[in-house]
């Protein structure tokens, strides 16, 4: 089988790992893939949202199967495009993509389904966004509508901090259209998990847990990032919590969609908070989340192309989806500056792949024969283990052996675990 995998940063990495796994896969096609990723499939320099030419590509080298793993090309209907040739995709439409690219839409759809999410106010004028927040809760949480690369949510700590973000959002366009129109939420408190869902439109299949760390300092310091790193499972996610969930979020949300007329097939992802009132949810994607793919799919015992293809074809109930019983730890390590102003061009020596050690690569280039950075996030160090604290040993020992001189990873992924479990 020749397969195509849109994207290009470490989460495409591993699904391109998991991938190769199975022995009818003849060529994998990255589209645009990076440095890294050359090593383990084709990388063509066609970018993730150039859906004409993604299609043609596709056509024109008789691919069998396709990925689409970035939110934007699955907003933007690669996969009505790709399927109209008559090309089976792994990932949602576009009709049901929305579902992470409004988050008007995806409250409004929790409000009228009953699905338990924070209470919330949405806006298209700024003046009367400014006017709401004179009296409301603080924090509070102000979520840009649209894509905003995983940075358009401001947990605002005091009145003057959530004026600003509306004032950044809707007047001065700092996520451009995204920020037209704003949701102003209730500030949830409680553990974060991200649960990720292998959906046909009709069968749900739970991946393992996974704990993400979005602040770009020890000791959840510092502004906040794409994700420096995961853990999974969650140890906060039990497995009461987990019928829960199922019962009240998981497939209550792929019945709605239906109901909407808007089928999702693909990778549904889960950001959940453990309130003192039960799980509610912050919010949706319509896709595999980075970095959690790095400690997920390294757990995943059953075949990841035949699971994708089932959810293709609606027939998941017939495939079996098991995961290990151990635990995987990722760290990234990003550019120094990073999520700021940073260098890219920095020489990286990477360890080799081992049965329990990977390097994803998120943002590298090839120079010469070897690699340099090319990016904020550069790599997804990834450990797995029989339990968490042998995991994140692993992965740390495996950051001690990555020479990337301008490289920086925080010290502590999976300290918060480490104390649940401890509890």
């Amino acid at each position: 089988m020749k397969i195509l995998v849109v994207g290009g940063g470490g989460r495409e990495h591993a699904i391109i790992k998991k991938l190769k796994e199975n022995e009818t896969v003849e060529q994998i096609f990255a589209l645009p893939g990076n440095g890294g990723i050359a090593k383990d499939a084709t990388c063509v320099p066609i970018g993730a949202k150039d859906i004409p030419a993604i299609v043609a590509f596709a056509r024109e080298n008789a691919i069998d199967f396709a990925v689409v793993a970035p939110d934007d090309p699955l907003v933007l209907g690669a996969v009505d495009a790709l399927n109209a040739e008559g090309i089976p995709c792994f990932g949602p439409k576009a009709n049901a993509a929305i579902i992470e690219g409004s988050k008007v839409f995806s409250k409004n759809l929790m409000k009228k389904y009953g699905i338990p999410t924070a209470r919330y106010e949405v806006f298209t004028d700024p003046a009367s966004a400014l006017a709401y927040l004179e009296d409301a809760p603080i924090p509070t949480v102000i979520k840009a509508d649209g894509l905003a690369l995983g940075k358009g949510v401001i947990i605002a700590t005091s009145r003057e901090e959530a004026m600003a973000a509306v004032r950044s959002m809707m007047e001065e366009k700092q996520f451009g259209e995204s920020g037209s129109r704003v949701v102003i939420e209730e500030f949830l408190t409680g553990p974060e998990v991200s649960v990720l869902a292998f959906t046909d439109g009709k069968v749900v299949r739970p991946m393992v847990s996974s704990m993400d760390h979005k602040r770009a300092l020890d000791h959840d310091e510092g502004l906040n990032t794409g994700g420096m790193g995961t853990v999974a499972p969650n140890p906060y996610y039990t497995e009461e919590i987990a019928k829960v969930c199922m019962e009240t979020i998981f497939l209550p949300t792929v019945r709605a969609m239906n109901e909407e007329g808007r089928p999702f097939q693909g990778c549904l992802y889960f950001g959940l908070m453990l309130t003192p009132d039960g799980p509610k949810v912050i919010e949706y994607n319509c896709r595999f989340g980075d970095p959690e793919t790095q400690v997920v799919l390294p757990l995943l015992e059953s075949d990841l192309l035949t699971v994708m293809q089932a959810c293709a074809s609606g027939t998941l109930a017939d495939v079996e989806v098991r995961f290990s019983t151990g635990s995987a730890c990722c760290v990234i390590m990003a550019s120094k500056g990073y999520p700021g102003k940073y260098e890219s061009g920095c020489p990286l020596t990477l360890p080799e792949d081992d049965a329990d050690g990977f390097i994803y690569v998120a943002g590298a280039k090839k120079e010469g024969e070897g690699l340099v950075s090319a990016g904020g996030r550069v790599l997804g160090v990834t450990a797995v283990a029989d339990d968490l604290p042998t995991a994140i040993q692993k992965a740390y020992e495996r950051v001690g052996r990555v020479d990337f001189a301008n490289g920086y990873a925080r010290s502590d992924i999976g300290a918060r675990a480490m104390l649940a479990l401890q509890k």
